[in-house]
């Protein structure tokens, strides 16, 4: 066992290993720097907590073996998931992280002598207070996190679901949580304590089914904040430095990334916590203007000869290029590009894919060098002066009619405006909606080139014929 003192020290070097992990993923260059501190700030909070028990039993060893268990099976999924599959990853892990909470929750209730909390009926009112509110965020993050595994998942629509009343039910829902903690804490009754949490998992369903897909980034950045102030809640209730630690740090940057997207897709900060935007507003003339309205298609030997004639070519990656996994054939394509002196950028939009960053790791798995990338606001009044922007996999994040369509459920998002440049090439495998359900217009516009195929299999083509 080691003493109060020393263990206060070494979560402290655990904390400031954690604070460097985030500055660390912070950028490409440090995020793998960033991931061994957040490592081994993990692995001394670990041996810090069990060697700070004193009194060691059997049901120790069997904590032991199910954290070497949980560990084991982390590593599997973390080594077998495509790159994908990540955004669902992150939404199951981080239900995971809300239902820990519970748990612990649970059972500092039911048993609160062993955490010296007081006895069952006369638990200190601090720690009642910050278990409750540490149950009820975290049944809220699991249930709500599970909700956006599915839509991501595709096991449910990603349309939003709404229903009459739905804000003034949330707002009820919430109100009542608040009221049920004040009688738990007055009263200390299990009933009223077993309440909480059944209405905090499902307030956490309808906080996410009125999401829509276009805002599943921010819902996932969200979830990841909610998450980290759960853990900071139960942090305190078992005066635990190095969790209270952890979890404010992942609950405060979480809320400030989740903050930044909402700036990038012009909603309102206030609304997403409370899950209240993201209307399927998908216009229900979508396949007449399908039917009614041309497209320019073409093929591989098309637009390699557009590409062969640029000086010079924007990359425009999406979710559709992470599905067909066709990063490291679209780096062979600039590369060729490269040797015949056109000059080649990405732009990558805030919330392009399914998660934060998401086409940033894609091209960084292809080795694409960070010079070569650029956000929304460095590189959108590049298009008017380029030639070609090829266009592989995004969709309503190149949609004009975020700038033009009060009604439409993406209007006031920043896009890129692609469709400024001279010559537009679509890869896309139909004129299907984007994940916010509404129609691209940039499929008709007169400069665009639509390239009907699987994301991979086009850019492989497209190499063969810059030959």
């Amino acid at each position: 066992m080691i003493s109060a003192n020393l263990s206060a020290v070494f979560y402290l070097i655990s904390g400031i290993l954690f604070i460097l992990a985030l500055r660390g993923l912070s950028s490409p260059d440090t995020s793998r720097q960033g991931n061994y501190f957040g490592i081994i700030g993990m692995v001394i909070a670990i041996a810090v907590t069990f060697l700070s028990i004193g009194n060691f039993s059997t049901s120790i060893i069997y904590v032991f073996l199910l954290l070497i268990l949980g560990g084991a099976v982390g590593s599997f999924i973390a080594f077998r998931i495509p790159m994908t599959a990540m955004p669902e990853l992150v939404a199951g892990f981080h239900s995971l992280v809300g239902l820990a909470a519970v748990f612990v929750a649970i059972a500092a209730f039911l048993n609160p002598s062993a955490f010296n909390l007081g006895s069952i009926g006369d638990i200190k009112l601090a720690s009642l207070i910050e278990m409750s509110i540490g149950a009820a965020v975290g049944a809220i993050t699991f249930s709500g996190s599970i909700i956006a595994f599915l839509k991501l998942r595709g096991i449910m629509s990603g349309a939003p679901i709404t229903f009459a009343g739905q804000h003034y039910l949330n707002l009820i829902l919430g109100i009542t949580i608040f009221v049920l903690i004040f009688y738990l804490c007055k009263f200390q009754s299990e009933s009223f304590f077993w309440t909480v949490i059944a209405i905090s998992f499902l307030v956490g369903v309808l906080l996410i089914i009125p999401i829509g897909g276009a805002d599943m980034p921010v819902v996932i950045s969200m979830l990841n904040s909610y998450s980290g102030w759960a853990a900071a809640g139960i942090g305190f209730t078992l005066e635990n430095t190095a969790l209270i630690i952890t979890g404010a740090l992942v609950g405060s940057s979480g809320a400030i990334l989740s903050y930044i997207m909402c700036k990038a897709m012009n909603r309102s900060f206030i609304s997403v916590i409370l899950g209240g935007f993201g209307a399927d507003n998908s216009s229900s003339d979508t396949k007449d203007k399908q039917d009614q309205k041309p497209v320019k298609s073409g093929n591989a030997e098309d637009a390699a000869f557009l590409m062969k004639n640029a000086s010079s070519v924007i990359i425009v990656p999406g979710y559709g290029m992470a599905v067909a996994q066709a990063q490291h054939a679209l780096r062979e394509m600039v590369d060729k590009l490269k040797k015949n002196d056109i000059k080649v950028t990405y732009a990558i939009h805030p919330v392009a894919g399914r998660m934060p960053g998401h086409m940033n790791v894609l091209l960084a798995e292809a080795n694409v060098p960070y010079d070569e990338v650029f956000e929304l606001e460095d590189i959108n009044n590049d298009f008017a002066n380029s030639d070609v922007a090829f266009v592989i996999g995004a969709n309503d994040v190149t949609n004009p009619i975020a700038k033009t369509d009060p009604k439409s459920p993406i209007f006031g998002m920043p896009v890129l405006d692609v469709e400024k440049c001279k010559s537009v090439l679509f890869v896309k495998r139909s004129l299907s909606p984007g994940y916010a359900g509404i129609d691209n217009e940039l499929f008709y516009r007169d400069n665009t080139l639509m390239l009907f195929a699987d994301a991979k299999k086009m850019t492989e083509d497209i190499v063969k014929n810059l030959d």
